[in-house]
């Protein structure tokens, strides 16, 4: 399902700290040490090859940036926001 404006302002009042950029969703993760922001892409990846949907990942030493869009459709979908509440499980 395409998400329009309300829709989209709608679900990232659900998610915590992530924003909107364009046509992605984006968030900052900060880690202590750079082997837990590693642990972390690693979470990450396996949820996101089990959506079958998959984030643009940025690493900076102990800090992890991901911006999540549907490229296919070339602008925000449901699985964008399925998968950034899954991340959102990892960290809590």
């Amino acid at each position: 399902m395409r998400y329009g404006k309300k829709q989209i302002n709608e679900e990232l009042k659900k998610l915590q700290g992530w924003k909107l950029k364009g046509k992605e969703i984006w968030k900052v993760f900060k880690f202590r040490t750079f082997i837990e922001a590693m642990w972390f892409v690693t979470r990450v990846a396996a949820v996101a090859e089990n959506s079958n949907h998959h984030p643009d990942i940025l690493i900076k030493y102990d800090t992890v940036q991901l911006n999540l869009t549907t490229h296919d459709e070339g602008r925000l979908t449901e699985k964008d926001f399925n998968l950034a509440d899954k991340i959102e499980k990892l960290v809590k």
